[in-house]
């Protein structure tokens, strides 16, 4: 099992984080806990995301992807947010 150290958040990440509600930042850190729990919990994409994994969690009735990425010991959170237009904004975000 993978022991994760340091946990990095991009700036969209932190940027998101702000705008939610308490009850929402409670369910992001809970789903958060999961995946440094056991990181391979996530699912692992194919083509331009080879390399990212997606974790759904629920929040507030609706479903939330969580994009993120282990290198190493080290956990990067990417993004997260609704199922529309997801994958496009990730991989504009990555690509840049």
């Amino acid at each position: 099992m993978i022991e994760i150290n340091k946990i990095i958040q991009s700036p969209l990440f932190a940027k998101q984080k702000k705008r939610l509600h308490k009850n929402q930042i409670k369910d992001l850190d809970k789903a958060i806990r999961k995946i440094t729990q056991d990181p391979e919990t996530g699912t692992m994409k194919a083509g331009d995301l080879n390399r990212v994994r997606v974790f759904k969690f629920k929040s507030m009735d609706s479903l939330v992807l969580l994009a993120y990425e282990l290198l190493e010991n080290t956990l990067y959170l990417y993004t997260f947010g609704s199922h529309q237009n997801f994958y496009r904004e990730l991989k504009k975000y990555l690509n840049r």
